[in-house]
């Protein structure tokens, strides 16, 4: 079985990482893995979301391919990192669905729900000057995503708890969850170990893919900080929208959707070139569409500014609308999950480290 063969050869490789103990100066994962003098599913699980594939100890791996011993972390924690978003899914048979099929699984999901945003449309061609609601209307818009989003984030609460409550989290105190979070936010184990950047794509550094999730992870934050402003200003202000290009919910979800774009357009090509040795073909198909969607959901939120008095209005948005729902019953079976699971894997290792 291709899972149980994949925990074996991180098994091997964390257990020749702890003899030679070379790179354990480079990130969190190998002081973690010295704690350890044998390795459970759970201890592999914890450590493959504690690793950020910043890929340095590949290329300083004396036991790395072509070499016997085929040491690959990167690589090999990649693959285990995947399916721990399957196995630890809520429900489990959801995350293997996207999992084994992630490029039709989407395809699929998205033409559906742009049929059921169609179909339940109040546009009758008139000019709506760019009034959202005056194509679909603000009960079905409501109801559709506040249904599916209560869902999204049962399944995600009931994957994190599964995750935390498997890798047995303990001593945990507020200076921990402060240096953790700090630790996340900064993603300083993108930085390579004196912070002059990783080796990914290829052996040489840079500092280019830490910039690029920040892109991401900075932009997806703006995305929604957009959202609950656009909410406030509709029920506590009466402003409904379209609003101005001076007004926050405006200026929050322009600079975050271009963040968007950039740092998922980089993230994407810097897969693309990355280099074989240190990436893993089974698990890549679904970061790609990932990615992707992330994309997606970004890009036409600005097509939709730039089309507001535009006949192509209504598609636009019922493609845009087919996204951001498409993501969002996506996301805990997808690798959304790993900001939740790397930030509980880092409450671990320093709790840890407290001690």
């Amino acid at each position: 079985m291709k899972i149980t063969k994949n925990y074996e050869e991180v098994h091997k490789s964390c257990i020749i990482c702890n003899s030679c103990r070379y790179c354990e100066g480079l990130c969190a994962v190998f002081p973690a893995m010295e704690k350890k003098r044998e390795f459970s599913l759970k201890d592999m699980d914890y450590l493959a979301n504690l690793c950020h594939q910043c890929s340095e100890c590949f290329y300083d791996c004396q036991y790395a391919p072509p070499h016997e011993f085929n040491v690959s972390i990167p690589k090999q924690f990649a693959a285990l990192r995947q399916y721990s978003y399957e196995k630890y899914a809520f429900p489990n048979f959801l995350g293997l669905a996207f999992r084994k099929n992630a490029v039709l699984s989407s395809a699929i999901l998205i033409f559906s729900l742009f049929f059921g945003f169609w179909s339940a449309s109040v546009y009758k061609g008139e000019n709506t000057q760019g009034d959202f609601f005056a194509i679909v209307s603000y009960d079905y818009m409501v109801s559709v995503f506040g249904i599916v989003v209560l869902l999204m984030v049962l399944a995600l609460a009931g994957s994190v708890a599964k995750f935390y409550h498997a890798i047995k989290l303990k001593n945990l105190n507020i200076a921990v969850f402060i240096k953790s979070l700090k630790d996340a936010l900064s993603l300083k184990y993108l930085g390579g170990h004196k912070n002059e950047g990783c080796t990914y794509p290829n052996e040489k550094r840079s500092s280019v893919r830490k910039i690029f999730h920040h892109f991401t992870a900075y932009g997806f934050l703006f995305c929604f900080i957009a959202t609950c402003l656009g909410a406030f200003y509709h029920h506590f202000l009466n402003l409904a929208a379209p609003y101005d290009f001076a007004q926050l919910p405006k200026i929050f979800g322009v600079i975050g959707g271009i963040m968007l774009c950039i740092g998922t357009l980089g993230l994407f090509v810097l897969k693309c070139i990355a280099d074989k040795n240190i990436v893993d073909d089974q698990s890549v198909g679904m970061d790609y569409v990932f990615i992707f969607m992330l994309f997606l959901v970004s890009f036409t939120g600005l097509l939709l500014m730039c089309l507001k008095q535009n006949s192509l209005l209504p598609y636009m948005l019922w493609l845009h609308l087919s996204c951001v729902l498409a993501f969002f019953i996506m996301a805990p079976y997808s690798k959304f999950v790993h900001m939740f699971y790397r930030f509980i894997a880092l409450l671990k290792y320093n709790s840890e480290e407290e001690i």
